[in-house]
C-alpha cells in the first residue's frame, strides 16, 4: 500500500517538476538571417535569466503559414514585417507584443577563391563565367523577394532567371555557395558577417534603394502557454546590448 502511494507521490512530483521546467522553456521560430544573432541574443538571455530559448529557424512564409495552422511557437521573428502584421490582424498575436526589431540588407557574396569582380555589382552576374546564382525561393522568403526586386532594378533578372538556384530560406541560400552549388549568392549581410562565415567568402552591398526595405518584427503568439517568457524575451530584444548585437551583425537599428 505504502508502496504504492509513494509511486503515486513520486508521479505527481514529477508532474509538477515538469511544469516547473516547462515554463522555463519557450520555442522560437525564427527567420534565417537570424541563425547566427538570434543564437548570441538565446544564450545571453538564458545566462541572464535562467529560462531556455529554444530556436527554429526557416523562411519567414512558411512559420507565417506554420503558425496559422497551429504550429505551437511561443514568438515568431519574421524578417518581413506583413507576416507579423497578418498573423496580429488575424487574431493570433497577444496584443502589443509586435515589435520591429531591425532592417536586414542584402549583399553580393562569393567564394573566398572565386575570381568574380564584385565592383561591378548585379551587373558582374550575367557574365557567361557565372553559371548558378543562390537566391532564396522568394515565394515564400523575404530575402529572396529583395534579390529579385533588385535584381529587376539593375536590368539584369530577364539575363539571369534561368541560372537561379533557390534556396528555402537565406541560410541554404548561403550554403549553396559555400558547397560550390552555385558561383555566386544574394544572401543577407547578417551571414556573410557571421563568425563562421566571414572567412569563407567575400561580398558587397546591394544598394538599399534597389529594393524595398526588409523591415523585420516579432511578435508573441496567442496560443503560447508561456507568454510571460515569451514577452520577457521581447522586451530582452528592445534593450540597447540587443540593439548593438543586431548592429554588430549587419543589421540598421532605430534607422528611421
Amino acid at each position: 500500500m505504502h508502496c504504492k502511494q509513494t509511486v503515486v507521490a513520486i508521479t505527481l512530483l514529477l508532474g509538477l517538476l515538469a511544469g516547473v521546467s516547462n515554463a522555463q522553456e519557450i520555442t522560437v521560430a525564427a527567420a534565417s538571417d537570424l541563425q547566427f544573432v538570434m543564437a548570441d541574443l538565446a544564450g545571453r538571455f538564458q545566462k541572464e535569466t535562467g529560462k531556455t530559448v529554444k530556436l527554429t529557424f526557416g523562411s519567414s512564409g512558411n512559420f507565417f503559414q506554420q503558425i496559422q495552422n497551429g504550429a505551437p511557437f511561443d514568438v515568431f521573428f519574421s524578417a518581413n514585417l506583413d507576416y507579423t502584421k497578418k498573423l496580429e490582424d488575424g487574431g493570433l498575436t497577444e496584443p502589443g507584443t509586435l515589435y520591429q526589431y531591425a532592417t536586414g540588407k542584402i549583399v553580393i557574396w562569393v567564394p573566398a577563391d572565386s575570381k568574380l569582380d564584385l565592383n561591378a555589382g548585379l551587373a558582374g552576374l550575367a557574365s557567361p563565367a557565372v553559371k548558378k546564382i543562390a537566391i532564396a525561393n522568394p515565394q515564400h522568403a523575404p530575402y529572396g523577394q529583395a534579390a529579385v526586386a533588385a535584381l529587376k532594378k539593375e536590368g539584369v533578372y530577364d539575363k539571369v532567371a534561368d541560372r537561379f538556384v533557390l534556396g528555402e530560406n537565406i541560410s541554404q541560400t548561403a550554403s549553396f555557395v559555400v558547397s560550390g552549388a552555385a558561383d555566386v549568392g544574394i544572401v543577407a549581410l547578417s551571414l556573410a558577417v557571421a563568425p563562421t562565415m566571414k572567412d569563407k567568402g567575400r561580398y558587397v552591398e546591394i544598394p538599399a534603394g534597389d529594393y524595398p526595405a526588409i523591415e523585420q518584427a516579432c511578435v508573441v503568439l496567442k496560443s503560447s502557454k508561456e507568454k510571460e517568457t515569451a514577452k520577457a524575451f521581447v522586451n530582452y530584444i528592445k534593450t540597447p546590448a540587443a540593439a548593438e548585437l543586431f548592429k554588430a551583425y549587419g543589421f540598421e537599428v532605430g534607422g528611421k
